[in-house]
């Protein structure tokens, strides 16, 4: 049945995808409110501790969640893009490649093939290119935090090669 005008309106349905998401909220949130309910305390004088942070994060998680299933059941959220694969994996495979890689080649190799690896997923094409620029870029955060900082990072051939 129409108005004048205006067409009948559609039935909508859930959106499944914001609703896997709200899941996904609601259960980050109960993480942090279990591990921040088992902190210790030390000698606690004031209501802020160590878990508020913890806490207050994960309440933000509950409220994010509950309006996205909102959201979900209205059916409002606007039209997905199609979801490109290829850079997905590019960066995936950096994170995966830097994990495997940071004991045993150091931190600026490991973290400059993750460099050119999310360069590849978000479009630079060259990794001829951004692998030797990640590595150089890598090795001066790592001389930054490590010589500079004093904070402890891993060292690989590279790094002892010039420290």
């Amino acid at each position: 049945m129409s108005m004048g005008n205006q067409p009948v309106a559609e039935k909508r349905r859930p959106d499944w995808a914001a609703l896997v998401i709200a899941i996904c909220l609601f259960a980050v949130a109960a993480v942090m409110l279990w591990d921040a309910s088992h902190m210790r305390v030390i000698a606690q004088y004031d209501r802020i501790g160590p878990a508020t942070a913890p806490k207050v994060v994960a309440f933000g998680l509950i409220g994010l969640g509950i309006w996205t299933v909102f959201e979900a059941i209205r059916g409002e959220f606007p039209e997905r893009e199609r979801q490109e694969i290829a850079p997905v994996v590019w960066v995936v495979a950096g994170l995966a490649a830097q994990m495997l890689l940071l004991k045993t080649a150091g931190f600026s190799i490991a973290t400059g093939l993750m460099f050119a690896f999310t360069a590849r997923g978000f479009g630079q094409r060259k990794l001829w290119y951004s692998i030797p620029f990640g590595i150089v870029f890598s090795f001066i955060v790592w001389a930054i935090f490590s010589q500079l900082l004093k904070l402890t990072l891993p060292a690989g051939p590279l790094e002892r090669l010039f420290f």
